[in-house]
């Protein structure tokens, strides 16, 4: 036989009496819920690219330092040595290819031997940091040279080829006008 359905006030009742459970509370956001996970992989392997920015400068030196930037490091599976992408100035990234054996030393000595297997060149632009100065500025034009020395260096220049010798007399004057070159301590 077909049961009957209840009418409004049985189904009041009945909802009445029965307790309803408390709808389920939303899950976490993953960066909260990962957050102590992140924190002990962090303490344990290091955060990567963003250690060696600080110390950049004293890992590859000034003039690597100028054109690269540490950009990602990536682990290595299984306990593997990882990955190290640079960010390097387009004209410079056959220089860091030649040095790259080296540039890899250099890094393994600073996070722990075996870290780094790998190099990996990004090319782009590179803002060289604040605190390497500027490379040396090219040294000021020579000064005259006084009569006595002009003649002589004339003098000593006259029997070398035509072809020769305006390029020996710009040498000339360019060791005889510095006064730290060119000149032994008794001024001869």
């Amino acid at each position: 036989m077909p049961r009957t359905l209840p009418t409004d006030e049985e189904v009041r009742e009945i909802l009445s009496r029965r307790r309803t459970r408390p709808a389920p509370r939303p899950a976490p956001k993953a960066g909260r819920a990962l957050q102590g996970l992140i924190k002990e992989l962090d303490a344990k392997f290091g955060r990567g690219a963003q250690a060696l920015e600080p110390r950049w400068r004293e890992i590859v030196g000034d003039r690597l330092a100028r054109v690269t930037r540490p950009q990602k490091l990536t682990k290595g599976r299984g306990g593997a040595g990882g990955t190290l992408e640079l960010r390097v100035a387009g004209p410079a990234a056959l220089l860091v290819q030649h040095q790259s054996e080296d540039i890899i030393a250099r890094v393994n000595l600073f996070l722990g031997a075996g870290s780094v297997e790998k190099l990996r060149i990004a090319q782009g632009p590179v803002k060289p940091p604040s605190d390497i100065a500027a490379p040396p500025k090219r040294r000021p034009a020579a000064q005259p040279l006084a009569a006595q020395d002009e003649a002589a260096l004339k003098a000593a220049v006259a029997d070398a080829p035509d072809v020769l010798k305006g390029p020996l007399e710009r040498l000339g004057r360019a060791v005889l006008g510095d006064p730290g070159k060119g000149r032994d301590r008794a001024g001869r």
